[in-house]
């Protein structure tokens, strides 16, 4: 019997995701799965792994009910630069497969994880220190996914008393995937360059501010949430979270205190660009820090050393 199952066991956040919760449960016990097949080698690999659509709920719900999975974690989605790019796949994945997973969840009781974004805020949402209840108008098909996504979840949640949390993930940087489409994936592409090159050009203005997040943080805070008191959960769903903010020029100054001859260039892609203008700057995630005792563990100094040393080792071990 398979307690847990992950889709979309392949992007950013699965990668790193996988591994920690086959350290927690067991690596028979989790479940990783994609719609891409299994590459040779991968994070989220070394453990059971099926091949899945979720937009397809028949094999979804057969697989649940054959493993008797206890948990999910829908990490399945089309981010925020792509989704524009294909809106009617991003509905697709994003709703559709969504629904298939909390409809699946509420047959057999399982308790549901999925993660929402800074994308379910609008131009209309105050940038600043951006409150956990607050105006959602987003002006992007992905944060429109992200905001039905959050409603839904709610809905579940009260209708039919299905336990699904959430977290508003802010821009995520991690050193084991590569970017999957999302606007903030400057921030783990200048990494990559400025091991390789030594110089990087960014998508994003040097003056973007965004919300971030170290993945080992985000990591942390999705297990820290799922195995939190109910009782304690006034939101459940949704919450903000974030470790710092920064800019591209920020993150620049901050990697050329470790390679001084790092070079940051600006070619400025005004679909992201726009993307990201509309989103917070900074976000209030007191509620999280009250309810579950939510606390980042890296700055923006802690996670530029981090990520620097580990994308470091890993180049060495590929030589």
């Amino acid at each position: 019997m398979l307690k847990v199952l992950v889709t979309g066991a392949l992007g950013q956040v699965g990668s790193e995701l996988v591994p920690a919760l086959r350290r927690f449960y067991g690596t028979e016990q989790v479940l990783a799965t994609d719609i891409r097949g299994a590459p040779a080698e991968h994070p989220s690999l070394g453990g059971p792994y099926e091949q899945l659509d979720c937009t397809n709920g028949n094999a979804l719900r057969e697989l649940l009910e054959r493993h008797r999975v206890k948990v999910v974690y829908h990490l399945a989605a089309i981010l925020s630069a792509r989704a524009e790019a294909d809106p009617q796949l991003a509905w697709r994945v994003n709703m559709e497969g969504l629904y298939n997973v909390l409809e699946a969840a509420r047959q057999i009781n399982a308790q549901v994880f999925v993660p929402s974004s800074i994308a379910a805020f609008g131009p209309n949402t105050p940038q600043d220190h951006t409150p956990q209840d607050t105006i959602q108008r987003p002006n992007t098909l992905y944060g429109v996914t992200k905001v039905a996504g959050e409603l839904l979840c709610d809905y579940y949640a009260l209708r039919f008393g299905l336990d699904v949390r959430g977290l508003r993930y802010p821009g995520l940087i991690s050193y084991t995937a590569h970017p999957g489409g999302g606007t903030t994936d400057y921030a783990v592409e200048i990494f990559h360059h400025a091991l390789r090159h030594n110089q990087y050009t960014s998508f994003l203005g040097p003056d973007t501010r965004l919300p971030m997040m170290y993945m080992p943080d985000a990591i942390r805070a999705t297990l820290e949430l799922m195995q939190a008191d109910p009782a304690r959960l006034r939101h459940r769903n949704a919450f903000n979270i974030m470790a710092f903010s920064c800019t591209p020029a920020e993150l620049a100054a901050e990697i050329q205190k470790h390679r001084p001859g790092f070079k940051m260039h600006y070619a400025v892609d005004p679909l992201r660009q726009a993307i990201a203008e509309s989103w917070p700057r900074t976000l209030d995630d007191s509620a999280a820090r009250e309810e579950w005792g939510w606390q980042p563990h890296y700055d923006l100094a802690g996670m530029t050393a981090d990520m620097l040393e580990k994308l470091a080792e890993r180049a060495l071990k590929e030589v």
